[in-house]
């Protein structure tokens, strides 16, 4: 009795054009992309109190950033506010810091 195996034939159907899985995967997370909400003065002022609040009294708080049409949350506590350079440098973890653009920033609750 022989084996009448088909090879690589029965596997065709498994593998994907590279080019299509692409296309697939570009459509998927483009349709689930958000513009930036737009902040007016009045928001950023207490976008702003918020931070400094936060700072001054050594709270965690919890960002809201738009990144490439997501938004992310950041939990942590805010170890400089950086004016040159228009970033937060915000403590995740103890002695791991990440630098925040204050422009990608769309949303700041302190958390007590």
């Amino acid at each position: 009795m022989a084996i009448r195996d088909r090879g690589m034939v029965k596997w065709q159907a498994a593998f994907q054009l590279p080019e299509l899985a692409k296309t697939q995967k570009d459509f998927w997370r483009d349709t689930k992309r958000e513009r930036k909400p737009i902040i007016d003065e009045h928001e950023a002022e207490e976008l702003d109190l918020r931070i400094i609040y936060a700072m001054e009294y050594n709270h965690s708080i919890k960002l809201m950033i738009w990144a490439d049409g997501f938004t992310k949350e950041m939990t942590g506590r805010i170890h400089f506010v950086d004016p040159v350079t228009h970033e937060l440098r915000i403590e995740v973890k103890d002695g791991e810091f990440e630098r925040v653009a204050f422009d990608s920033v769309v949303g700041v609750k302190v958390v007590i």
